[in-house]
């Protein structure tokens, strides 16, 4: 790795858009989880792809490493530059390009955020509903193959994105799928680079579905005895046809923290947290059905609304849900597990996972999108504790493990980074060593996004 001929020729391209300084490099190295802070060598902000590209054929000139950063609110270390390198912060490519009402699609730069485009499609009747709590960045959320709680109605990233552009690491600019609603023509190169975690490209702009408002939405909230009947609830509702546009359940230690951290007086059980969109004639149709399943579960009284404000601080709640759970800790920090196993074992998951937490010196709150049977773990450590992280990474990887036993995948929506590349090869057997191929092919020299995903190469 050449580093400082490379700083030299970013600097005549870049100018004052290149830094090194301390607090940059320090902004740019650390993760909402627990990995270590690991500094790049430099920050970078592009303006356009023609940046981009520039960049990455200076980086491959002197085979330095090129890290793409959008929000920072990734979960398993997709952003860090472990092996050095350059941090490419898409910040400043943050507009929308082009919104078609006729066609419910929009073309956008990678570092809009989700929250800033609803913004912008506001006049239209339109929005994107991919929701994963963070205000994440599209291009971030599109290289996780992000989902969240609107899942189970609107699908993932992989659902919603239509195409992209993308650097390759040779500096090449490629464009893949169309504005039309199927194709037929060759392998489908958008759904190989979503989900490639920055892997294969820096992706320098995304085309996106988009979905009509709803004309009226009920959102509410229950409790039940235990998770059991909280997961029979869900599964009778999705047996019936009843269409949830959110349902997401949180432990009765999640329900502890919300209270603590939001003032909320949840009762200590678990809950199921659900919104229907329709009509206003539907939505109040499908939340007294709903009501009816919850009763011959033993659940509460499903409480529910219409109405926007409160609507609003039911999820406002439930997405600030992993900081109250670690404001229940003093000093803590988080090993945030995801796994995802068919609706069917979902109960057994959750109800093992509790047996683990419980048998380990840990705290662990559960949450989750129950609907598609997906749910997070945040196993809460002492940092100044080695053998607590030791055990919470021993129980996530516990986890994984009795997700694929079950049909499942150690990660619905987080994605692999470093943190769970553990698992690959369980997984996916050989498939995993294809990826390595592909990898190879695109970036022979292993130079965008090491250590991440993949295989070191």
């Amino acid at each position: 790795m050449q580093i400082t001929a490379a700083l030299e020729d970013l600097a005549q391209v870049l100018g004052e858009r290149l830094s090194r300084s301390k607090s940059d490099l320090a902004q740019h190295g650390h993760s909402e989880s627990y990995f270590p802070e690991t500094l790049p060598d430099a920050v970078v902000w592009p303006e356009s792809e023609a940046d981009v590209r520039r960049i990455v054929q200076i980086c491959a000139a002197h085979d330095v490493p090129v890290v793409g950063w959008g929000a920072g609110t990734s979960l398993e270390g997709h952003g860090l530059a472990v092996r050095g390198g350059i941090v490419v912060d898409f910040s400043r490519m943050n507009r929308v390009l082009e919104v078609r009402p006729a066609d419910m699609d929009v073309t956008v730069q990678p570092g809009v955020t989700r929250e800033a485009l609803n913004e912008e499609l506001r006049a239209t009747g339109l929005f994107f509903p991919v929701d994963p709590g963070a205000n994440a960045s599209l291009g971030g959320m599109a290289m996780t193959r992000a989902s969240g709680t609107t899942t189970v109605r609107y699908g993932s990233m992989r659902d919603n994105v239509l195409g992209v552009r993308a650097v390759l690491a040779d500096g090449r600019v490629i464009h893949t799928g169309t504005r039309a609603r199927k194709s037929a023509a060759g392998y489908d190169l958008t759904a190989l680079f979503v989900g490639s975690e920055g892997t294969l490209g820096l992706v320098t702009e995304l085309t996106l579905r988009l979905h009509g408002v709803p004309e009226a939405t009920s959102a509410g909230i229950c409790a039940f005895p235990d998770m059991k009947s909280a997961v029979q609830a869900v599964q009778e509702t999705i047996q019936m046809g009843i269409p949830m546009a959110r349902i997401e359940f949180a432990c009765a230690d999640t329900a502890r923290a919300f209270n603590d951290y939001a003032g909320t007086d949840m009762a200590e059980a678990p809950h199921l947290m659900v919104e229907f969109h329709g009509s206003p004639e539907s939505v109040a149709q499908d939340a007294e059905r709903f009501a009816e399943i919850v009763a011959d579960h033993d659940g509460s009284r499903f409480e529910w609304s219409t109405r926007e404000e409160e609507r609003r601080a039911l999820w406002a709640m439930r997405h600030n849900g992993y900081y109250a759970i670690l404001a229940s800790k003093k000093g803590a920090r988080a090993v945030v597990t995801d796994i995802c196993v068919p609706i069917s074992r979902l109960a057994q998951a959750v109800e093992e996972t509790q047996m683990d937490i419980a048998a380990s010196p840990l705290s662990g709150p559960i949450l989750g999108h129950v609907g598609d049977g997906n749910f997070h773990a945040i196993l809460l450590v002492d940092p100044d504790q080695p053998d607590q992280l030791d055990a919470a990474k021993a129980l996530s990887h516990r986890m994984g493990e009795r997700a694929l036993m079950l049909g499942g995948t150690c990660t619905g929506e987080h994605g692999i980074g470093m943190g769970k590349t553990g698992l690959m090869a369980a997984e996916h057997g050989d498939g995993w060593d294809v990826m390595g191929d592909i990898k190879r092919a695109l970036d022979p020299k292993g130079l965008m996004n090491p250590g991440k995903l993949v295989r070191d190469i």
